[in-house]
């Protein structure tokens, strides 16, 4: 994110999506060094689940998002919406009768699988609005830049590092993955309902700075140990299609959250640019869905995930 705020400010903004392909590049050539190998299999490739899962996601998330401008009663919305529904339905299908699908359905026999992915699409889906509309607060309401408002988030940023890589393996080997797939939403939820509170003529150090430090502890205590859950409730020679799930699950959740709040926070104020009060009143209704949605996924999270002893969570 505050790289980001540098490529806006020095360079354009359509450069925050070009930078990646130099990235990309330099990974695929060092991934034959670095990577280790493994024992090659003869297969099909399954073109036609690819297609499918690939366009019917595509469509899904598209129809949503083009919905606000279109209108959600449209021919287009629905039109899209139905041929997604269809792909998809030709996608499960394929995967159930298919000898090599892309996607063995079977996996999901496994325990908490199912549960984690529900667990990481709704925390993209209250997360990712979040980092949206704090931004659009700090520089359509607050006044920041392209760099400040980057900078303005590193503490953030920081803070999830320490969390994900020092504080969730730690507390997850001692209390398990569910209490602290819980906990870390709802401080989450607690973050988020905070920030709600943010005022037109707030500051940085009052209105943004706590809150978000909340919120950014409750996403890395709850991340980690539910992508560790829908990785290692896998066979371990399904480990690779666990990982391709869940970080699915991740994205589709964060693109339909994002969508599904901002359809919520524009008829509120959200777009009267040049209205700081208009403005945040949209921004805080943006943080109150988000809130519900991490609310949402602590009672599936309860509800879903079984519970494993630590141990067992120390040992995986």
């Amino acid at each position: 994110m505050f790289l980001g705020g540098v490529i806006t400010e020095y360079a354009s903004w359509p450069w925050v999506f070009h930078i990646n392909l130099p990235i990309a590049v330099l990974a695929v050539a060092a991934a034959p060094a670095l990577l280790p190998g493994g024992a090659g299999t003869r297969g099909s490739i399954d073109w036609i689940g690819a297609a499918t899962a690939t366009f019917g996601l595509g469509g899904l998330v598209f129809a949503i998002v083009r919905a606000p401008e279109v209108g959600w009663a449209s021919a287009q919305t629905w039109g899209v919406l139905i041929g997604a529904a269809a792909l998809l339905a030709v996608f499960f299908t394929v995967q159930a009768k298919r000898r090599e699908p892309l996607m063995p359905l079977a996996i999901f026999r496994s325990a908490n699988l199912g549960a984690a992915n529900l667990a990481q699409a709704l925390l993209g889906a209250a997360w990712i609005p979040m980092w949206f509309f704090l931004n659009l607060y700090l520089q359509q309401v607050l006044g920041y830049s392209a760099f400040p408002s980057g900078a303005a988030l590193l503490p953030m940023t920081a803070l999830i590092m320490i969390g994900m890589v020092v504080l969730a393996p730690r507390l997850t080997a001692k209390f398990g993955p569910k209490a602290m797939i819980v906990t870390g939403l709802v401080l989450l939820a607690a973050g988020l309902g905070w920030l709600s509170l943010v005022r037109p003529d707030g500051t940085f150090a009052a209105d943004v700075l706590p809150a978000s430090l909340v919120a950014a502890l409750g996403m890395s205590l709850a991340f980690i140990p539910s992508l560790q859950m829908a990785i290692s409730s896998a066979a371990p020679e399904q480990g690779g299609l666990a990982s391709g799930i869940v970080n699915t699950s991740y994205q589709i959740g964060s693109a339909l959250g994002l969508a599904a709040v901002t359809a919520i926070a524009v008829p509120l104020g959200a777009d009267e640019l040049g209205d700081p009060v208009a403005l945040t009143d949209g921004y805080s209704a943006a943080f109150i869905a988000a809130a519900a949605v991490a609310v949402l996924a602590i009672i599936a999270t309860a509800a879903t995930v079984r519970s494993r002893r630590p141990d067992l969570v120390k040992a995986a």
